[in-house]
């Protein structure tokens, strides 16, 4: 195996396997906050934008914007898509719909980007990754069957559902097409800022603007290290090799990495929290592995050293 091969499957690995645990996290520091989602999503990206700017700060990396100001709304709107949108779809979805419901409508991201990517990039799967892809979908939706499902189905539950389903394969498709021009920490970078300057405004409001109210958490530990991780480890490092694996993988090589996730959280949850683990959930899981593998096995040749062209630039732009 080469070693960009290599480099990307790692980059792959861990950031998924951060992702699988952050529910972990995620319920944790909710229980201190009264479920209050926007609490959490404000400081978990405020310390991750804060810990980006100190790494630019202390020239661990540097960004380089000139003469891409024209441009950048294109990483902001990525930024707008994931993060923002995404989540706050994702939280109607899961509030005003069932577990499967929900679980379903999220596993089918990656088919949505991997067929997206077809007119906007031009990218074009073989016919076996497009076999493994939902094989590996259906690996996701088989677990979601297992689960216990609860809450009701609603139209809000649809369309936030709806919403963050396209916003998630619309931030693949941009996270991808502006690797050639924005380097993975830049993209990164402007992403993690859009969410904590959208999400901290909220926050503010629903904490009446009180300002000792907004940093109480900070102060209980079952709060702050979760966010912690969330903020280093599922913001900061996943995102940055997330966009990472965007520059050098196609759209369908990276987004099918997304069930591992799911993967992960069951055996998580078992190990963990002691939930339960049949015979099933380690079949579903086996095939999700299956159509991972399965799409990266039957690639075209030349990824991933093939980097796609950036979004077209306008013809005013051009000059």
């Amino acid at each position: 195996m080469k070693k960009k091969e290599i480099t990307l499957f790692l980059a792959a690995l861990v950031s998924h396997i951060f992702w699988g645990f952050s529910f972990l996290g995620t319920k944790s520091a909710l229980g201190v906050v009264n479920n209050d989602l926007y609490l959490l999503l404000s400081h978990r990206f405020l310390i991750a934008f804060l810990i980006m700017n100190l790494l630019l700060l202390f020239r661990v990396v540097r960004i380089d914007f000139r003469g891409k100001w024209k441009r950048i709304w294109l990483p902001l709107l990525m930024g707008l898509m994931e993060p923002v949108i995404y989540f706050i779809g994702e939280e109607l979805g899961v509030i005003h719909s069932t577990t499967i419901f929900s679980g379903v409508m999220i596993a089918v991201i990656p088919i949505i980007a991997i067929f997206a990517a077809i007119p906007t990039l031009h990218e074009k799967p073989t016919f076996m990754q497009i076999v493994f892809s939902f094989l590996s979908v259906g690996g996701v939706i088989g677990i979601g069957l297992l689960t216990h499902s609860s809450g009701s189905l609603d139209w809000i539950g649809v369309v936030g559902l709806v919403v963050a389903v396209l916003s998630a394969a619309a931030y693949g498709i941009l996270d991808r097409g502006l690797s050639a021009e924005f380097t993975a920490f830049e993209r990164t970078y402007l992403m993690i800022g859009m969410g904590a300057v959208c999400f901290t405004p909220i926050a503010l409001v629903r904490t009446r603007f009180d300002m000792g109210a907004f940093f109480a958490p900070m102060a209980e530990p079952k709060f702050l290290l979760p966010v912690l991780f969330l903020a280093v480890c599922c913001s900061v490092v996943s995102y940055f090799l997330l966009s990472y694996m965007a520059t050098y993988m196609t759209v369908t090589r990276s987004t099918v990495y997304a069930n591992l996730t799911t993967a992960v959280s069951v055996i998580a949850g078992a190990v963990i929290l002691k939930e339960p683990f049949t015979w099933l959930s380690a079949v579903f899981c086996a095939v999700i592995l299956v159509g991972i593998y399965g799409v990266q096995k039957f690639a075209r040749k030349g990824e991933p050293e093939t980097i796609q062209n950036p979004i077209q630039k306008t013809e005013g732009e051009q000059r």
